[in-house]
């Protein structure tokens, strides 16, 4: 590691960062194992995918405080490259999927390299309030069937269909344990929350709720955590496939690139900071070429983690550093 690496993780905010990382993992580890699911490689790919681009990105990125790691919008991309890949060939599909993960990194760094990051400055503030606001709007959408105790249908459209049902017939015990881990979140004193973020407070007070009074409850829990060492993939190429392996390690690169460059400027307006898209865009990509090396989703800057960690109090690349640590304990000894 290179001095100016060792310079970068700096330890003047550790309590901060600490806490950042570690709320931040926790909320990671749901999404990171469903977007594992979702993709069709396994739910061990979204962690491995959390744990690789959240290290890289924030050690040789350009944002402090952002968390990277798999988002909706590269697993939706990246679920229709698996389908197709595979079902054309189903030896080595999945291997072609993860080489078009790597290209997608390596496209990511050219894009850093020739100094295209800059022009995201030309997005209207207007866009970029109506992108968090959709995320916002979609976020609350999808959760609303977890809160009523009902399995998520993974899209606004026929969530908004069923709703009247999930209104209907709702999981009394999980609504209740919703609603007070919502209460919990928004009452906790400021002084409070400054040594406890009150969402990691939230989290292990209700759980220890729900296992101690609710244990035989008809409760859905995240269940067993994969564990394992990832297996190092070759890049796998076919001639036949080459074009369309390129147009869709293209498609995750730009996808990549805008995703994680309207965080930054969502990181910077809360956390009062200025990132450097250009090593943004680097950082990101070192971190998908290394994700499709080990079989790991792609990801890119993700808005609701890097917001959960500056609000805990994380500022610097450590936080991001210690949430791809914590997840890293999940898959080597924390699972069960």
């Amino acid at each position: 590691m290179s001095i100016n690496l060792i310079n970068k993780i700096h330890f003047r905010n550790w309590r901060g960062d600490l806490f950042g990382g570690l709320t931040a993992a926790i909320v990671a580890l749901p999404l990171a194992l469903a977007f594992g699911v979702a993709s069709g490689a396994g739910a061990i790919a979204g962690l491995y995918g959390a744990i690789i681009v959240g290290f890289f990105a924030a050690l040789f990125g350009g944002t402090p405080a952002q968390v990277s790691g798999p988002t909706g919008p590269m697993t939706v991309v990246v679920t229709t490259v698996i389908a197709t890949l595979v079902a054309r060939h189903p030896d080595t599909g999945l291997a072609m999927a993860f080489t078009v993960v790597m290209l997608g990194g390596l496209l990511q760094i050219l894009f850093g390299v020739m100094r295209l990051g800059q022009y995201i400055t030309l997005l209207p503030y207007t866009v970029i309030s109506g992108f968090m606001s959709g995320i916002g709007v979609i976020i609350i959408l999808l959760q609303l069937p977890p809160l009523l105790g009902h399995t998520g249908t993974g899209g606004v459209v026929t969530t908004l269909q069923e709703l009247p049902t999930y209104l209907s017939n709702p999981n009394w015990v999980a609504v209740g344990l919703g609603l007070l881990t919502l209460l919990i979140v928004f009452i906790v004193p400021t002084k409070l929350n400054r040594i406890l973020p009150s969402p990691l407070l939230a989290l292990v007070v209700v759980t220890i709720i729900s296992v101690v009074v609710f244990k035989d409850a008809n409760v859905a829990r995240i269940g067993e955590i994969p564990r394992g060492l990832p297996t190092f993939r070759m890049p796998t190429f076919s001639i036949r496939e080459l074009a369309d392996m390129l147009r869709y390690g293209l498609m995750l690169g730009v996808l990549g690139a805008i995703d994680s460059l309207l965080t930054s400027l969502v990181a910077d307006s809360i956390s009062r900071t200025q990132h450097d898209s250009d090593k943004e865009l680097i950082g990101q990509g070192i971190g998908n070429m290394l994700a499709g090396l080990f079989g790991g989703l792609p990801g890119a800057g993700a808005t609701m983690r890097t917001v959960v960690n500056v609000q805990a109090g994380g500022k610097t690349p450590l936080s991001g550093i210690i949430h791809a640590f914590v997840l890293l304990l999940v898959v080597f000894w924390a699972g069960p």
